[in-house]
């Protein structure tokens, strides 16, 4: 909706168009007392090529000012001029949720003996899988990819490996309202308790908590990076680096890095934090939808979906 100064603008360019157009055609459809006759304009190229005067076709004109005419009825049953909504009442933002509404209820009748099932039972249905792996090729693969495995920022969803929680009701929660996962940044904090090295102690000693062959009595960088992860690291991540997935904090003992597993890319995890997003699709999707999705999605690290994926 325009503000009322710009509405009266735009009827008054279109007015001045349309009126515009009417009085050119009339002025110029008729010939006046001193005009030269068609034949006599001197315009005249390689002795016998002369450019004729004629006044236009009368069908023509008639023509153009039934455009002129139609378009004044457009104007008057479709919106165009500024915020008169026109006779019909038309546009495009309701045509469009009219269309949309039809094909909700259309896909309802699909969906309708989903409705309310668990995800581990949906989970055992081929038809339901195929229609999770549908809806998730139109709504997930973009940041998960189409094989699910994901990329550097966003989760490989095939693994056994689930920050907020791996279980089918966990699954539907985040597909259903989201997770917002925050990792804060303690570069300065680090610098400031253990000097500029800080942030590099704590990486080594995050890497052995994934490789426990590694002992701290022989790599001084991790041992000094241990006494600042039981200062500040544990209280998300845990003692022994397990994480907590009630608040979405990542086990640091399975070599799984979400950001890159490179050293630069572990400091700058430390130094700068994080903050991973993943939008409520219960909004977009509805709950049935949303539980075939999810069903799908668990499916992927339980082996459910590549049987159903070859049962067609």
């Amino acid at each position: 909706m325009m503000t009322t100064g710009w509405s009266w603008y735009v009827i008054f360019l279109v007015a001045l168009n349309i009126g515009g157009c009417a009085w050119l055609l009339w002025w110029t459809a008729k010939r006046r007392p001193g005009d030269p006759k068609p034949e006599d304009t001197s315009h005249v190229w390689d002795g016998d090529i002369t450019e004729y005067n004629k006044p236009l076709p009368r069908w023509w004109i008639n023509l153009f000012y039934l455009t002129i005419v139609f378009s004044i009825g457009y104007l008057v049953w479709y919106p165009g001029l500024g915020n008169i909504a026109g006779y019909a009442k038309w546009t495009s933002a309701g045509e469009h949720d009219a269309d949309k509404a039809a094909y909700t209820a259309k896909l309802e009748k699909t969906f309708a003996p989903y409705q309310g099932q668990s995800i581990d039972v949906l989970a055992k249905d081929p038809n339901a899988l195929r229609l999770g792996r549908s809806i998730f090729g139109n709504t997930c693969s973009t940041c998960h990819g189409s094989s699910a495995q994901g990329a550097i920022g966003y989760p490989n969803l095939t693994d056994d490996i689930w920050h907020w929680g791996g279980s089918p009701d966990d699954v539907l929660t985040s597909v259903m309202k989201g997770r917002e996962g925050v990792m804060a940044p303690w570069g300065k904090v680090l610098t400031g308790m253990g000097g500029e090295h800080a942030v590099d102690n704590v990486v080594a000693y995050v890497r052995t908590l994934s490789t426990p062959e590694q002992s701290l009595q022989n790599n001084y960088m991790a041992a000094q990076g241990k006494k600042m992860y039981d200062n500040l690291c544990v209280a998300c991540h845990g003692p022994e680096g397990k994480g907590d997935p009630k608040q979405g904090a990542p086990n640091l003992t399975d070599g799984y890095w979400m950001y890159g597993d490179s050293t630069a890319s572990l400091r700058e995890t430390i130094s700068n934090g994080r903050h991973g997003s993943m939008p409520a699709h219960g909004p977009l999707l509805g709950e049935t939808r949303a539980r075939l999705v999810a069903a799908y999605v668990w499916s992927l690290s339980n082996g459910k979906a590549q049987d159903a994926a070859t049962a067609r």
